[in-house]
């Protein structure tokens, strides 16, 4: 059954290869470009592992094996990503205008799909078409998930459990929109398709031409952050590129079932989501304390900063935007390393926290931090009242409490693995302790930017294989919450 799952998976991702291999032919005619040989070559070693995996999964197996496990769920889920991202960064390995090593082109690839946006790759304007595309698609197929985008695309019924969609899916827990598992796939890939298309317009209708529109509207919607320019979105030198990405940055931090109830008009299930509510009244506080902070800091002179009102304003917002919704694009002012200490704690808050559950965005999940601080608010009316009975409530429902250990634990095992990474990056790799304590922030929360060297004027190219390879495994355990990798590291899950 395993196989037959990678295979399916496998054969949906050289669909997106073959689609990538049509337009870099388009430019190899075009322009003379000439990446399109690498895209053939790894669509067809793609299909081909895809229907070999398929075809030994279901000659292997009988009807009485067709249903996976809760452990085999995870393991599934845990290997898909890393298995996709082996076959997805055989482009980046095979076209010779880039010669990157194993560990490099990995970590851009895991980078891509889970919509991190830290890169190796420095002069991204030279890159060919089809290298530009291709790290915007896979960014936007890791933004919904790789499993549910298989679940919505592929009419597969025997592969589709709601184990597996809930280990894929960030938060608490995962409410089905539609009785089956499928269903509700199928209806946030609605959503998130609709959301691609009318933010490509958009950014069409401004100073971007076609290319520039689609791919830009693939790394937005899944909160990826790549660009085709080396300046991000400081590139068009445009408020309006900038308001319309802040726009879309935001709405894809948003719980995805939000956009479900107001399509089919259950507004009131809507607008009293706690969480987005919570998730709104956070996003204008950081921009006043952002607005507050240009006012008022002193700046070094060699560093650029807003010069007026607006400038200001959409400067904090698009700050603010791209760092909780864990997108990460630069726009036309965008150094917080360079604006001072003042700016790095408010930063690092916002990549830890993150957005919403069930969307594109990164980070904790700012569901975690309201149960957290909910519960702490519980522990400390019952220390004064010992006989009060009170609950954690969440959009007006208890909070069972199994959930609530759930994340306790969760925070607990990313305050330890966040110091565990740290140090190794320090001591065995050479980082310096900020460096390596933004780097491994930035990964957890699937950031990309991060402090020192590896802020936004630099890039992830100078780190050592060793180090590229651990953030690599830090981006995956961020993107699939920890427990899903975690889980394959215990010798009994292997046993179940």
């Amino acid at each position: 059954m395993k196989k037959s799952i990678f295979g399916m998976l496998l054969m949906m991702e050289s669909l997106f290869m073959a689609f990538t291999t049509l337009v870099a032919l388009f430019y190899h005619y075009k322009a003379g470009e000439q990446d399109w040989l690498a895209f053939a070559v790894t669509t067809v070693i793609t299909l081909v592992s895809g229907i070999l995996l398929t075809s030994y999964g279901h000659t292997r197996r009988g009807r009485a094996q067709n249903k996976l496990t809760r452990s085999g769920s995870f393991i599934v889920v845990g290997f898909t990503w890393v298995i996709t991202s082996v076959f997805g960064m055989l482009p980046f390995i095979l076209y010779e205008g880039l010669p990157l090593d194993f560990a490099s082109a990995y970590f851009e690839t895991i980078s891509g799909f889970t919509t991190t946006g830290a890169t190796v790759l420095s002069n991204i304007d030279t890159l060919p078409h089809g290298i530009l595309l291709w790290r915007s698609l896979i960014q936007w197929m890791g933004g919904l998930g790789i499993v549910v985008l298989t679940f919505a695309l592929l009419p597969v019924n025997d592969m589709k459990n709601a184990t597996m969609f809930q280990a894929e899916m960030s938060g608490l827990t995962v409410n089905r929109l539609r009785p089956k598992i499928g269903a509700t796939s199928r209806r946030l890939f609605l959503i998130y398709i609709t959301l691609t298309l009318v933010c490509a317009v958009m950014y069409w209708i401004g100073p971007m031409g076609i290319f520039d529109a689609v791919c830009h509207a693939l790394t937005t919607i899944s909160t990826g952050g790549y660009s085709t320019h080396t300046e991000s979105m400081g590139f068009y030198h445009s408020p309006y590129i900038e308001y319309v990405a802040i726009l879309f940055m935001l709405i894809s931090s948003i719980n995805f079932g939000v956009y479900y109830y107001l399509s089919i008009w259950r507004r009131r299930e809507a607008m009293h989501n706690e969480e987005m509510r919570a998730f709104l009244f956070t996003v204008l506080g950081l921009v006043a304390i952002f607005c507050l902070l240009f006012r008022f800091a002193v700046f070094d002179g060699s560093v650029a900063i807003p010069a007026n009102g607006e400038q200001i304003f959409r400067t904090s917002l698009f700050h603010v935007s791209t760092i909780i919704s864990s997108t990460g694009y630069q726009g036309e002012i965008f150094d917080y390393v360079g604006w001072g200490t003042p700016f790095w704690m408010p930063t690092i808050v916002m990549m830890i926290v993150g957005g919403c559950t069930v969307s594109t965005s990164g980070g904790l999940k700012l569901m975690r931090v309201l149960v957290y601080l909910k519960y702490a608010m519980r522990e400390f009316r019952v220390h004064i009242h010992p006989h009060a009975v009170v609950s954690v409530k969440l959009n007006g429902r208890v909070v069972p409490e199994p959930q609530i250990r759930r994340v306790m634990s969760f925070l607990v095992i990313y305050v330890l693995l966040l110091i565990v990474s740290c140090a190794l990056l320090t001591i065995f790799m050479g980082f310096t302790p900020d460096t390596a304590f933004g780097a491994c922030v930035s990964a957890f929360g699937n950031t990309g930017p991060a402090f020192g060297s590896l802020g936004p004027a630099g890039n992830f190219a100078a780190v050592p294989a060793a180090g590229k390879l651990l953030l690599s495994l830090l981006m995956l355990i961020g993107r699939l919450e920890i427990f899903t990798i975690l889980f394959l590291f215990m010798p009994k899950a292997w046993r179940i």
